[in-house]
């Protein structure tokens, strides 16, 4: 089934009445502290996010992985899920793939599909973390040992030719970047060369760098363990930065909200990539422990908003035009009901960041008044702008109330009717 606005507005028409009066409540008070509302609600309108194709089915862990009913079985059936959650919160309006998990027979079909959907396709994602029997043919090139960092430069060559076909891939979807996160590393101290392994990487990105495609961008990004528990080779944004230096203009870091150590200030880590001009993109997730893909703001909302207000800042009052996606892993959630949460987080946490009023926060840092510059953070903080993130939806022809709405339309139901509940997303 398909959602449409025609269907959201006949299920939410009872909250018609208490949303108005919210939002004339929000708008006013935000006029009073020198904000217009409007501003807000139009650089919400603005923003999209993109949803991964792998995100749409139940994610796992190390120990097991419990699949959910009505799962998409097929690349096609993930971009009709997509357009579901898009029709929810006005802000998925582009796919970001995962090759080989996603790897198209018929990839001017696959485009044909999504356009039919109003879908994009936002920046590919390659895989040399495991070996995938359909590229490494009879089992002679392994991963097992890394992909570009390897010593053997058959593997290595392996590896670049797999990005390549990537990009082949995206050019026929219309994708504009290429996300290059690797598990080279080492599980042993002396496994090898700290600086053997980083020159091969530096080597490969570098020569995929220089094939790509007019108008293309390469994503580095770093992760500080997993797989590898002993040294990673992209560990760190220093080392993105490196690396995304050595390969070539084309080349920016992508910072991933959960690959990074407990206590890591990730907003410096976004003004420091943004101030030299190589901040690419984000895949926004939250954290308890590490990469715990957890639902966006569900941990650390406040620091999120904090990363929100940097981008905005660089992006001189509006979200830079950099790559954005969700990049969670739901092992116990609908996968569309946390998608479709972690998209009003994001709303909200950017409707939040609009809200800071630069100028007094600007006079209060020069003025040495950390006091009154963390006033008008927590003002901005506290406001409730639920009713104009809601509102942004609405305009958009979205849900007041995402989740809510995705239940009583029962997609799901109608997903396992038409899926079955056997079915088992590809890629998981």
């Amino acid at each position: 089934m398909r959602i449409t606005t025609e269907a959201i507005r006949a299920v939410e028409e009872p909250l018609d009445a208490n949303h108005a009066r919210d939002l004339d409540h929000a708008s006013d008070l935000a006029a009073r502290t020198g904000v217009d509302a409007e501003a807000v609600i139009s650089e919400i309108c603005r923003f999209s996010v993109a949803a991964p194709s792998w995100a749409v089915g139940t994610g796992g862990t190390r120990f097991g992985r419990f699949p959910g009913v009505g799962e998409p079985r097929t690349t096609e059936e993930k971009l009709d899920d997509v357009a579901a959650l898009h029709a929810l919160t006005g802000a998925n309006r582009t796919v970001s793939l995962h090759v080989p998990w996603d790897d198209p027979d018929d990839p001017a079909a696959l485009r044909a599909h999504a356009d039919d959907l109003g879908l994009g396709f936002d920046a590919m994602n390659s895989n040399t973390f495991q070996d995938n029997p359909s590229t490494t043919g009879n089992g002679r090139i392994s991963y097992k040992f890394g992909s570009f960092s390897h010593p053997d430069p058959v593997v290595r060559a392996h590896a670049l030719e797999h990005n390549l076909a990537v990009v082949e891939l995206g050019v026929a979807l219309g994708a504009r970047a290429i996300t290059v996160w690797l598990g080279d590393g080492m599980n042993h101290p002396g496994q090898a060369r700290f600086v053997d392994q980083f020159e091969r990487v530096a080597d490969g990105l570098h020569a995929l760098h220089d094939a790509l495609p007019d108008g293309w961008q390469m994503y580095t990004e770093h992760k500080p363990y997993e797989p590898t528990s002993y040294a990673s080779v992209n560990p760190d944004w220093g080392s993105s930065l490196l690396l995304a230096e050595r390969a070539g203009p084309k080349a920016k870091c992508l910072v991933d909200l959960g690959h990074h150590l407990p206590g890591t200030n990730i907003e410096q880590v976004v003004s420091r990539l943004a101030m030299v001009g190589r901040l690419g993109g984000f895949h926004f997730n939250d954290s308890k422990y590490g990469d715990d893909d957890l639902t966006v703001g569900s941990i650390n909302p406040y620091q999120f908003f904090l990363v929100a207000l940097e981008l905005v800042d660089i992006g001189g009052g509006r979200m830079p035009d950099i790559g954005y996606m969700i990049d969670a892993s739901h092992n116990l959630k609908d996968p569309l009901e946390d998608l479709a949460q972690a998209t009003d987080q994001i709303q909200l946490a950017i409707a939040q960041a609009l809200l800071v009023d630069r100028s007094a926060l600007a006079a209060s840092q020069d003025a040495c008044d950390p006091a009154l510059a963390a006033e008008h953070l927590q003002r901005a903080y506290r406001f409730d702008v639920r009713p104009l993130v809601a509102e942004a939806r609405r305009r958009n022809g979205a849900a007041l109330d995402p989740v809510s709405t995705f239940r009583r339309l029962g997609y799901r139901d109608a997903a396992v009717a038409e899926r079955g509940t056997e079915s088992v997303a590809s890629g998981l």
